[in-house]
């Protein structure tokens, strides 16, 4: 049995290292983005992209990376433990099988009822001339997409259970290279069938889907799996993880909801708004992804472990350590998003077809999103916590709860707010979320670290602070160089973003945070 702290040691490093994996896939998440943005600004064809790309990214977070990964990887994770190798291969090909039978019936039925679904999510849409049809097309191109990423999540959790963090976590990357090599090069020879540019992006999005799948799979054969049909619908462990699936994809349902609401909402606002939220959510989903979904996969199978050998009091160290951690990178993330807002922005997409009035409005959206950066990334930390334990009645409750506060906030502001009204509904939702699951959680295992994690958060906020004081001294000195050229711009935001991390890292450093000096120590050692 490991002790507690040796399971924060292996949590920061796993973190490190899915971290850097992840921060490479959404560098390439947001050259994707910038390349869209010069090709097709914020306009009709890129918010017929971004909500035909949205419907099997729906069922993909209902189906495959939400509710199967984390089904997949508790029940996994048990047998690896408690079963022999035969057993622990034997469910992986049945579950592998049989969700790829379901999630193609699935894409047959999401193609043929295409129309409808795109009516239903963004009727406003029909106010401008082709705009539906154009969606519809999109999105029929764009569903098997759905198929490769859900087994890409699969294989994802069979290589997390075995302690292979990095492939998995860069798998995306394939899928951003894919997008851009093949959906640019698409783009370009598109026009010449007499089939709009943006087609091609969407054919560039299946090449992806198919490459992260494919990328992760000589790194699967490695660990001893062989791929070997077995389509057993009375399998026990398969019916454990579909039954651990029905009230996670209730409660994931609850999060599409939320998005399709959202999305309804920003298709009545004025041409552009779903574009300009969905540039200011991949900016907020780079420090999500990179701390918070990177330190929630490192958190899964080590919570996984402890429950599956009744070690508690591991358990509630390593949720502690892993929201410690989470709190240490999104907090000081939300500072620096919110107060260079612009200026990111301006970098990274103010090109091409790309505006300066693009770049306000996809500002104003982001300013109101990374107030729930925190809590977006502690969800999804918490969330594996209640799999481990078997519990997902409190995560599904959770979930509609955010959904209510959602509606009401975006009904409350959507008039004087406008697209904004939905980033700050988002925001307002995952805090609420996080607050009533952290509670739950808190009275389940009879309470967890608290002065530790509070001690831990003053650290962080007194750290912050200073980081926020010298970054808003030095862009009063820098001011001149901001709007003044893209390579002053850069400059400029480059400057204060490494030196205002490099204050907070070293004030946190300095206070004795244990999760930053394991991670530290462990790059030095490896550095010899």
């Amino acid at each position: 049995m490991k002790n507690p702290s040796e399971n924060s040691g292996r949590l920061a490093r796993s973190a490190g290292v899915i971290s850097a994996a992840i921060m490479c896939s959404r560098i390439l998440g947001l050259v994707r983005e910038q390349v869209m943005a010069t090709l097709f600004g914020a306009g009709t064809n890129y918010d017929a992209f971004v909500v035909a790309f949205r419907i099997p990214n729906l069922l993909r977070d209902l189906f495959g990376e939400g509710a199967l990964s984390a089904a997949f990887v508790a029940v996994f994770s048990d047998y690896d433990q408690n079963r022999d190798a035969a057993a622990t291969w034997r469910l992986a090909n049945n579950v592998i099988v049989c969700v790829g039978i379901i999630l193609s019936l699935i894409t047959i039925i999401g193609i043929y009822f295409a129309r409808p679904i795109v009516m239903l999510i963004a009727p406003d849409f029909a106010r401008v001339a082709g705009k539906i049809a154009l969606t519809q097309y999109l999105a029929v191109i764009m569903f098997p997409f759905l198929i490769f990423v859900s087994l890409s999540a699969v294989v994802m959790g069979i290589l997390n259970s075995k302690n292979r963090f990095f492939i998995p976590s860069i798998a995306s990357s394939f899928f951003n290279l894919g997008s851009i090599i093949g959906g640019v090069s698409l783009a370009l020879i598109m026009p010449r069938f007499g089939q709009p540019a943006i087609v091609g992006m969407a054919m560039g999005t299946l090449i992806g889907g198919f490459l992260q799948l494919a990328g992760q799979l000589p790194t699967l054969k490695s660990t001893g799996f062989k791929f070997k049909p077995v389509m057993d619908w009375r399998d026990p462990g398969l019916i454990r993880v579909f039954k651990l699936m029905i009230p996670a994809v209730v409660g994931l349902g609850a999060t599409q909801i939320n998005i399709f609401v959202n999305t309804n909402f920003a298709a009545s606002c004025a041409v552009g708004s779903v574009s300009w939220l969905n540039y200011a959510f991949r900016l907020v989903q780079f420090p999500i992804g990179v701390f918070g979904v990177a330190v929630s996969i490192a958190t899964m199978p080590i919570v996984s472990r402890c429950a599956a050998i009744k070690d508690f009091k591991g358990l509630k160290e390593t949720y502690v350590s892993a929201l410690t951690m989470g709190f240490s990178l999104t907090i000081p993330a939300t500072i620096g998003l919110y107060y260079l807002s612009a200026p990111i922005i301006r970098i990274i997409f103010q090109h091409g077809h790309f505006t300066a009035r693009d770049t306000i409005m996809t500002a104003q959206a982001l300013n109101f999103y990374v107030l729930g950066l925190f809590a977006y990334a502690s969800v999804k930390i918490t969330v594996p916590v209640f799999y481990a334990l078997n519990d997902t009645k409190f995560p599904v409750m959770g979930s509609f709860l955010a959904v209510a506060t959602n509606i009401v906030m975006i009904i409350l502001t959507i008039g004087p707010l406008q697209h904004r009204a939905i980033a700050l509904s988002t925001s307002c939702a995952m805090f609420g979320d996080f607050l009533f699951l952290s509670i739950v959680l808190y009275h389940k295992l009879n309470g967890y670290p608290l002065r530790y994690l509070f001690n831990s958060l003053g650290k962080i906020i007194f750290a912050a602070l200073c980081m926020w004081a010298w970054l808003f001294m030095l862009r009063n000195q820098l001011s001149g160089w901001l709007s003044d050229g893209l390579t002053t711009d850069m400059g400029a935001v480059f400057l204060m973003i490494g030196s205002s991390a490099l204050l907070y890292g070293g004030i946190l450093y300095l206070s004795g945070l244990k999760e930053l000096r394991v991670l530290i120590d462990k790059v030095r050692s490896r550095l010899g």
